[in-house]
């Protein structure tokens, strides 16, 4: 299908300030708090990442006054465009509420996309702001017509909500990929004992290693020279993760024969987060120079041949084996903990041995297609509000005849 292209005629030079006036909202003391009256608009309340809004109950002035519909702009913190869709409220510092000269929501991308070049440009500084003199000399382009403006608003939306649509069709492949994930897992947990005729061996985890310890308490650093430390970053989901490194302040202190050696099974033994107490990620070859690992994990050195390895650090995430775990983390002052009794006496299933070279394999396969789905899944979000800023940039250039990204020729 061809798509009609936007057509770029009788446009004009002009400046942000031009085109609209931009009243900054109210400086709020928090002695005038409430817990009625009319909300008190925030950047985070723009953003989403307020769920306790603050509420004004006295009288505002009109100006800081806000309704359905408004084009506000944060300019301190999170240079952003924002139409309003609450209910009326009232407007906090740091926030524009913009009178229009021209169509509204035609000025809201054109902000969106002025905005976005702005934090483009600032991208690793730290927080960053605009005055409102800078903004308001920001020369744009505009079209002559209120009705070209309005029409190229339409076709923006049109191709955002197609962006829109990509989105959520991908993170619906994320979710059901690792529902997949926990399903595939949990029937290795159990599935042999399905099997007629087949019955599953469970051992402990005491009797599946030969030696465990805690790591090292010395402090590591990246610029020290002495052996690696691995610590929690470097526990990735079953095999390590070798990309951030610290080393050792004192390598005379460590102890050469309780460097990390392949077969040893790291385990995240205290944390703050609930997700990351009980990983666990394998050591499947040898590491040079020799790796040492921090006191906030354990290491098991597991018994057996690497199939064995390999089958005891993929089963190790199995949602079954994660209840568990997650039933033996103590908590203390806000940190999750496990001891390495309770982690010894965790009982494993174990293929017999003429099944588990077949098993691993199979698991690892299918494991592996998810992982490589996820992966190209977390790249193309990655990409989408890049092209949601090409899309404006493209559509607000004044250039005649170009197409939006996406539109097929």
């Amino acid at each position: 299908m061809v798509a009609a292209t936007v057509r770029r005629l009788g446009w004009r030079q002009t400046t942000l300030g031009e085109i609209g006036e931009y009243l900054n909202g109210r400086g709020f003391k928090k002695s005038e708090w409430s817990d009625r009256g009319r909300m008190i608009i925030r950047i985070q309340d723009l953003t989403g990442s307020n769920n306790d809004p603050n509420y004004f109950a006295g009288d505002c002035d009109e100006k800081h006054v806000v309704r359905e519909g408004d084009l506000l702009i944060s300019w301190a913190a999170t240079l952003d465009a924002f139409l309003w869709k609450g209910p009326e409220a009232v407007l906090n510092q740091h926030i524009f509420k913009v009178r229009s000269a021209i169509d509204r929501r035609f000025h809201f991308y054109l902000v969106k996309r002025v905005l976005g070049d702005i934090r483009q440009r600032a991208h690793g500084s730290g927080m960053v702001h605009i005055t409102k003199g800078e903004f308001e000399r920001t020369p744009v382009l505009v079209p002559e017509s209120v009705e070209q403006q309005a029409r190229i608003a339409d076709e923006i939306e049109q191709q955002l909500s197609r962006m829109d649509a990509a989105r959520a069709t991908l993170l619906h492949a994320r979710s059901r990929a690792r529902v997949l994930r926990s399903s595939l897992l949990d029937r290795a947990w159990d599935g042999i004992n399905r099997e007629p005729g087949v019955e599953q061996d469970w051992r402990t985890l005491s009797e599946l290693s030969s030696d465990s310890d805690y790591g090292t308490s010395q402090k590591a650093t990246y610029e020290a020279s002495g052996p690696p430390i691995l610590r929690i970053p470097n526990v990735g989901s079953r095999s390590l993760d070798l990309a951030d490194v610290k080393h050792a302040t004192r390598p005379e202190a460590l102890n050469p024969s309780r460097s990390l050696q392949p077969g040893d099974l790291l385990i995240v033994r205290t944390n703050g987060s609930r997700d990351l107490i009980g990983r666990a990620a394998l050591v499947e070859s040898n590491l040079a120079p020799a790796h040492y690992h921090a006191s906030y994990l354990i290491r098991f050195r597991l018994r057996g041949d690497p199939t064995l390895w390999r089958w005891i650090s993929l089963v190790w995430s199995a949602p079954k084996l994660r209840r568990r775990i997650e039933a033996l983390a103590a908590t203390s002052a806000g940190q999750y903990n496990l001891n390495m009794r309770s982690l010894l006496s965790l009982r494993l299933p174990i293929p017999p041995a003429g099944r588990l070279v077949e098993k691993v394999a199979e698991l690892e396969r299918r494991l592996t297609n998810l992982d490589e789905l996820d992966r190209e899944v977390s790249v193309n979000l990655l990409r989408l509000p890049g092209l949601g800023q090409t899309i404006l940039r493209q559509a607000l250039s004044g250039a005649t005849g170009e197409r939006l990204p996406g539109q097929v020729q």
